[in-house]
C-alpha cells in the first residue's frame, strides 16, 4: 500500500486537530454548565468536559493515527521529533496546521455560540489562564510546573504507548484515557492546556487577557514535552523503540541503521586482519 504523502498526513492534522479543539473546548462552552428552562442543571461539568478531550483523542488516534501518527498537537510533535519518531522536516508543516485548525475550531465554537442570546464570548471560550484567569486561582508558577509535568507524561505515554514493543492496538485507548485524567487533575489550575494548538485556537476569541497569557502555554507544554521526548530513549531504548508508523521514512531508517552497525562495530572491537 502506498505510503501517505505529506498532503494526507496534513489533512489528517487538521481534522484530528479541529475535531479536538471543538470536542474539548465545545463541551466545555456548550455543555460544562448548561441549566434547563425550568432550573435543572444538566451540566456535564469538569468530569464530562474531561471525558470530551480524552474522547476526542482516542477516536482521533484510531482515525488518523495510521497516516500521520495522530499527533494533533505541537507539543507531541516536538517530542515525536526529539525521540526519533517522526523527520523534523515535518514539524513546521505539522506545526502550521495544528494552529490554523485549532483556530477554525474556536472560531465555529464562536458562531454556535453567538447563536445564544444574551451569550458574550468574553471569559467563555474555555481559555487557558493563570492567576485571576485560572479557574481556581493558581499562580504563574503552580500553573507553569503542572503543565510541564503534564504534557511530559503525556509524552511518555504516547512514546510507550506507540513502541514497538507495547500490544498492538491499544495506543489510542491509551493516550485518550491519559488525556481524560490530565484534565480531570488540572482544570482547575489552567483550564488544561498541554497542547499550544488547543490554547492558540480559543485564546483570541475569549480576551478577557488570554492571548497575553498565551506565551506560557507555548513554553511550558514545549518545554515538557522536549523533556520527555529527549529522555525516553536514554530511559527505555534508543533506537529499537521506533514505532511502526506512516512518519517514518526511508531516510530516517537508514541512518538509525547506520548507527546500529556502528555501535555494534564499537561492542565487536576491530574486525581481525585477513591474512
Amino acid at each position: 500500500m502506498r505510503e501517505p504523502t505529506m498532503m494526507h498526513r496534513v489533512a489528517a492534522e487538521f481534522i484530528g486537530t479541529f475535531w479536538l479543539v471543538f470536542g474539548g473546548c465545545g463541551s466545555a462552552v456548550f455543555a460544562a454548565k448548561y441549566t434547563s428552562a425550568d432550573g435543572y442543571a444538566f451540566g456535564i461539568g469538569f468530569l464530562g468536559v474531561s471525558l470530551a478531550f480524552g474522547l476526542t483523542v482516542l477516536t482521533g488516534v484510531y482515525a488518523f493515527g495510521t497516516i500521520s501518527g495522530g499527533h494533533f498537537n505541537p507539543a507531541v510533535t516536538l517530542g515525536a521529533a526529539l525521540a526519533r519518531r517522526v523527520e523534523w522536516r515535518v514539524l513546521p508543516a505539522y506545526w502550521l496546521t495544528q494552529v490554523i485548525a485549532g483556530v477554525a475550531a474556536g472560531l465555529v465554537i464562536y458562531v454556535i455560540a453567538k447563536g445564544r442570546e444574551g451569550w458574550t464570548a468574553t471569559g467563555n471560550m474555555a481559555a487557558n489562564g493563570y492567576a485571576n484567569h485560572s479557574p481556581a486561582g493558581y499562580s504563574l508558577l503552580a500553573v507553569v510546573i503542572a503543565e510541564v509535568l503534564l504534557t511530559g507524561i503525556f509524552l511518555l505515554v504516547i512514546l510507550g504507548a506507540t513502541d514497538t514493543r507495547a500490544p498492538k492496538g491499544f495506543a489510542g485507548l491509551a493516550i485518550g484515557l491519559t488525556l481524560t485524567l490530565i484534565h480531570l487533575i488540572s482544570i482547575p489550575i489552567s483550564n488544561t492546556s498541554v497542547n499550544p494548538a488547543r490554547s492558540t485556537g480559543v485564546a483570541f476569541f475569549n480576551g478577557n487577557e488570554a492571548p497575553a497569557q498565551l506565551w506560557v502555554f507555548w513554553i511550558a507544554p514545549l518545554l515538557g514535552a522536549a523533556i520527555a521526548g529527549a529522555a525516553y530513549p536514554y530511559l527505555f531504548g534508543r533506537h529499537e523503540e521506533l514505532a511502526d508508523r506512516p512518519v517514518r521514512d526511508e531516510t530516517l531508517d537508514a541512518q538509525v541503521r547506520a548507527e546500529d552497525v556502528a555501535d555494534a562495530r564499537v561492542e565487536r572491537g576491530p574486525d581481525p586482519e585477513v591474512r
